[in-house]
Parts: structure tokens; C-alpha cells; sequence
């Protein structure tokens, strides 16, 4: 329960203080390339709930049929803006709707496509949906530069899925297991400084 308030709180406060950038970051998407400056992508939420994630789009339209759901930081598809915005996880920021509206929460295991969460096994499947799915977590923070990790990469989601799932599935089931306020709050402060510096 204070989790949920601290998550409705202080989602409002990130909306109003971001407001400007998320002002800012929408025309200069729009100005390079035609569409929505959002993207809304399936993700599987706490007890296997399906709900709509929001992102600024970095990539081109119709990105989702001309690649993988895995992003390198050499992908064609990325748009000028879009290569920034990633690089500093500002790609992110609409999610606070998505804190605010309770799909996800400002701490969890971030939040997976339906095909990638279908080959989990079931105790993996179970420990990670037990809880929201978050805007950041314990991977986050060991995957920073996750695109940096697949560039060059013949298949980015390949290289994906041996290079960095394994290791973000056991930070994930870690984070559930041993998860308080305290640590919250320490992984935000940490997930604010990577994004400043």
C-alpha cells in the first residue's frame, strides 16, 4: 500500500517536472520523422497482464515489422533523436503514466514482450509476475549500456538473449526476493545518477 501511494505521488511530481521535456522531446521527434511521437508496446505485467507501454518512439515507423524486438545502438532504424534519447533513458519518461495509471511501478523487474516472457520457465515465470513490473531495477542499472553490449551484433536479439537475459532474469528474481523501500529507494537514486551523467 505505501508503495502504490509513493508510486501515485511522486509519478505526478516526475510528469509535472518533466512536462517541458516531454514537450520538447515530442516536436523533435515529430519534426524528423512523420507519427506519433509515443509508442505503445504490448508488455506483460503483474500476474501475466497484458498492458500498453508507453515510450517516446526512437525508431522509424512500423520499426517492430522491419527488425527485432532487440535494439543495438548501430540499428538503422534508430532516429537521430531516438539514438539520444536511448542513450540517456529519457525513451522512458512517458512511463510514468504507466506508474500512475498502476501497470507498472518506479521499481521492478522491467516489464517483457508476450514471445520473451513465453520462454521463461514456469519458476521464473512466477517469481517475476509476482510483482509490477518497473521503470527501472537491479538489471537496469547492470545493463545501462545494453545497446552498447549488442552493437555489431548479426542478430541483436540473439546476442540478446545469451549476452544479457540470463543475467537480467536473475537480477529480476534477486530484486522480488529480497525487495524493501530502502532498496527502492537506492536503486532509484542510482538509476537518476546514470541518466545525469
Amino acid at each position: 500500500m505505501f508503495k502504490r501511494l509513493f508510486d501515485i505521488i511522486f509519478s505526478l511530481i516526475g510528469l509535472v517536472i518533466s512536462s517541458p521535456l516531454l514537450l520538447l522531446f515530442s516536436i523533435l521527434i515529430k519534426l524528423e520523422s512523420p507519427g506519433p511521437a509515443f509508442y505503445m508496446g504490448k508488455r506483460v505485467g503483474k500476474d501475466g497482464k497484458i498492458f500498453k507501454m508507453y515510450k517516446f518512439r526512437s525508431m522509424v515507423m512500423n520499426a517492430d515489422k522491419i527488425g527485432g524486438p532487440s535494439t543495438s545502438a548501430d540499428d538503422p532504424r534508430l532516429l537521430g533523436i531516438g539514438k539520444f534519447l536511448k542513450s540517456r533513458q529519457f525513451d522512458e519518461l512517458p512511463q510514468f503514466i504507466n506508474i500512475l495509471k498502476g501497470d507498472m511501478s518506479f521499481v521492478g523487474p522491467r516489464p517483457e514482450v508476450p514471445s520473451e516472457v513465453e520462454t521463461y520457465d514456469k519458476d521464473t515465470r512466477d517469481i517475476i509476475l509476482s510483482v509490477r513490473p518497473g521503470l527501472t531495477d537491479l538489471a537496469t542499472l547492470e545493463n545501462v549500456h545494453e545497446a552498447e553490449i549488442l552493437k555489431g551484433a548479426s542478430d541483436p536479439h540473439e546476442a540478446y538473449r545469451r549476452l544479457i537475459q540470463p543475467g537480467k532474469l536473475r537480477l529480476a528474481k534477486e530484486y522480488v526476493k529480497t525487495r524493501s523501500f530502502w532498496l527502492d529507494i537506492k536503486i532509484i537514486l542510482k538509476t537518476i545518477k546514470t541518466a545525469i551523467i
